[in-house]
């Protein structure tokens, strides 16, 4: 009886053709990383150019598209992840795998057709905070703890097989610009990890391990103007300070400044510090000042403002704001 045996050859980057699909800056980094490293990217699918200025007359590019077209890759920008012309176009470029950053959910159609799969980077610990945007939520929801993971896709949002996870730490004070720009470097670097996975793996099929859904604890739901709202009756001041270094700066915690007269205009905060200070007799939302800092009345205890925005205005100092409002005890936020 003659023996056999099995021999693993491991595949090389040149072996995987790669069609990467991303849109915004946070993509960027991990087509940088792919391409750097030495990866076929082979297309790259990404958002219809968006129209910007006063009248909505000029048309500006994705910043994957930029950086795409900087490399020599080829682009596509489908309307519609179903139509047939851009279907066609992606299985023309015979990738073999797909990577997804920062996108838009796929149809099976599209995740299915590669050989080895298609798998999403995701700014947070799957399956906690399955949704648009993680990283704000994580925030808000004042984690001291967030992370990336990569996943193969499957039907539903970010419910697929995790491949592998890497934790980032959370700074108390740290708003989300600083958490976005630290998972967008992990994120590249947790990519290349699962690359490396895929090309050690018996036919380009890594261990990938199903999501626990007991730890699913929290959505990360598309952020809106409506869902940026500080709601102060009830809310703490440790749970207002979240929600504004959550959404600082883009796209931003709002409320509505409002006079004794009923007059109202809309202001968005950008940064704030905790204090102990008791509200004492005063109403929630109710402005107070000393003789350089503005505060604010929440539930327990009262917030200083530091950096704000009048609508119609530029960003400024609280001191700055101060300067040119007189009685600020007549106004409230609302």
């Amino acid at each position: 009886m003659q023996n056999s045996l099995h021999i693993n050859i491991m595949m090389k980057k040149e072996d995987l053709r790669i069609v990467f699909m991303g849109t915004p800056e946070f993509a960027v980094t991990t087509l940088r990383a792919l391409v750097e490293n030495g990866y076929q990217v082979v297309g790259v699918v990404t958002q219809p150019d968006k129209a910007v200025g006063r009248h909505g007359s000029v048309l500006q590019a994705p910043p994957v598209k930029v950086y795409a077209q900087e490399k020599g890759l080829p682009v596509l920008q489908p309307e519609k992840m179903k139509d047939p012309t851009f279907v066609e176009q992606l299985r023309g470029w015979d990738a073999n795998l797909q990577v997804v950053v920062a996108f838009r959910m796929l149809p099976e159609v599209v995740w299915a057709m590669p050989r080895y799969g298609t798998f999403n980077v995701h700014a947070a610990l799957l399956p906690d905070y399955r949704g648009a945007a993680p990283i704000n939520w994580a925030v808000i929801n004042g984690e001291t703890q967030t992370g990336v993971t990569t996943f193969f896709l499957d039907e539903h949002i970010d419910t697929g097989r995790i491949i592998r996870q890497k934790t980032f730490d959370i700074p108390a004070t740290a708003d989300v610009e600083y958490v976005y720009d630290g998972l967008m470097h992990l994120g590249a670097q947790v990519c290349m990890e699962t690359l490396d996975d895929i090309l050690a793996a018996p036919d380009g099929r890594p261990q990938a391990m199903e999501q626990d859904e007991t730890l699913a604890r929290h959505q990360a739901p598309k952020l809106f103007k409506d869902n940026c709202r500080i709601v102060w009756e009830g809310t703490t001041v440790q749970q207002v300070f979240n929600f504004v270094r959550g959404l600082s700066p883009v796209p931003g915690a709002w409320t509505m400044l409002t006079a004794a007269d009923g007059t109202s205009t809309m202001l968005k905060i950008y940064k704030a510090t905790l204090t102990d200070t008791s509200v004492g007799a005063l109403p929630v939302g109710a402005l107070s000042r000393d003789k350089r800092h503005l505060y604010v009345a929440c539930t327990d205890c009262m917030l200083r403002i530091d950096s704000l925005q009048l609508a119609g205005k530029k960003r400024m100092e609280a001191t700055d704001f101060l300067n040119g409002v007189a009685g600020i005890e007549n106004f409230s936020l609302v």
